[in-house]
């Protein structure tokens, strides 16, 4: 007998997508993701494409849909180990790490004045700090704080345990295991950011000023590590030279051998909280190729008739550091000028490319993959990825890709 139950994984954008289209025609779905809570990358942004508005709208539109929909089950902090058998019997278990923190959270924050442990974001990529106990993000989902068991100094502490008025955190929590019962599986895993530290030739991890196009996302997010202020990591200072190096790490044999389809567009609207921000700021742009499929021509086209805003067709070789300003040298190369010429910049951004979030070995679904590691098959097994773990893609075509996926995993269940 056919299990008319999905399995979503992944709880990013394209996840909750794929689970609320088909929970909301009479599926049980349930979500599962690693991360302490749902909204993926997205949630990590200032605006998105195509409305350039805050992620906020978007998501606790979805967020609202899933607190009134009791036919979605989703488990943060959570991994599928292992998945047997067939289209419409699917066996998937599960491993939940703990939180430490209970469904009694309201969020008080008063466990987080009193913690003395301090730990480096990681969903702000490393430029700023939280407790050993902390809420994810402002708008969160579940709003409930996490214990990071790799810094917190647990019941040798209790701090925390001792301000909680709710009885919310339990230091003792134990990981635990379950099997689902599914008829078709979703794979929403996403993507990660090329990791700059290899782009040695561009200063990447290396040269403070030199940062990441997902770092400048988080530094212009009002609840970004700087209250919204695009500033210098390595000073606090305003920047009033800004350059964008495009594919960073993409078209490239050494690394990404593919384009990443939303660099360009990245690099484009981060002009735009440059601009707003500072308004007299010179910005360069150096480019391959500048791509803006679709609509978007018309948002480069905007771009390129700002007079503080320069495109130079040209790879950048490399990046050093004036150590005693902070300030950065480019050298790189103006193919329709057609010289080599060295700039010196305050600020440099690395647009670098889109990689999918699980490695190869890293997923349970046994499903087909191209040498990037983008899932290319699966349907024939009632598996369909969708988003960015087929190909990169933006947030629009993405919840595109998570529609048809819904589509065809309610098919497979009823049919």
């Amino acid at each position: 007998m056919s299990n008319n139950s999905i399995l979503v994984i992944g709880g990013g954008f394209s996840g909750l997508t794929a689970a609320l289209e088909a929970a909301e025609v009479g599926h049980e779905v349930y979500i599962v993701e690693q991360e302490p809570y749902l909204g993926g990358r997205v949630a990590q942004l200032k605006h998105y494409f195509p409305k350039l508005c805050p992620p906020t709208c978007g998501l606790e539109i979805n967020f609202q849909r899933i607190k009134k929909n009791p036919r979605v089950k989703q488990f943060t902090m959570a991994q599928v180990t292992q998945v047997s058998g067939g289209p419409g019997n699917y066996e998937a278990k599960i491993k939940v790490k703990p939180r430490f923190v209970n469904s009694n959270c309201t969020a008080c924050d008063k466990c987080v004045e009193v913690c003395p442990v301090e730990r480096d974001s990681d969903y702000d990529f490393g430029m700023g700090k939280t407790k050993a106990i902390y809420r994810p993000h402002l708008m969160s989902f579940p709003m409930r704080y996490v214990i990071d068991d790799q810094v917190c100094e647990g019941s040798s502490c209790a701090k925390c345990v001792d301000a909680c008025e709710y009885q919310a955190i339990d230091l003792d929590e134990k990981e635990r295991e379950f099997t689902l019962n599914v008829g078709s599986i979703i794979v929403a895993t996403g993507w990660k950011p090329y990791d700059v530290s290899k782009l040695t030739n561009l200063g990447g991890g290396q040269i403070p000023n030199v940062i990441s196009n997902m770092q400048l996302e988080r530094l212009a997010a009002p609840a970004g590590p700087t209250d919204g202020q695009v500033l210098r990591p390595s000073d606090g200072k305003e920047p009033k030279r800004i350059a964008f190096v495009q594919c960073a790490g993409s078209r490239d044999q050494n690394h990404l051998d593919y384009c990443s389809y939303i660099c360009c567009m990245a690099s484009l609207k981060h002009c735009t909280y440059i601009r707003e921000q500072y308004p007299d700021a010179e910005v360069v742009i150096y480019y391959i190729d500048l791509r803006a499929p679709g609509r978007y021509e018309n948002f480069l086209s905007k771009i390129q008739q700002d007079e503080k805003v320069q495109m130079v067709k040209g790879k950048v070789a490399k990046i050093t550091e004036d150590t005693a300003t902070g300030d950065l040298v480019v050298t790189a190369e103006d193919i329709m000028g057609g010289v080599k010429k060295e700039e010196t910049f305050d600020l440099v951004v690395l647009a670098t490319g889109m990689q999918p979030s699980i490695s190869i070995d890293g997923l349970a679904v046994e499903v087909p993959r191209d040498e990037s590691g983008f899932i290319t098959g699966g349907e024939e097994k009632g598996i369909f990825p969708v988003g960015c773990a087929k190909m990169p893609l933006d947030v629009m075509t993405s919840a595109e890709t998570a529609t048809g996926g819904a589509l065809n995993a309610i098919q497979t269940v009823r049919r």
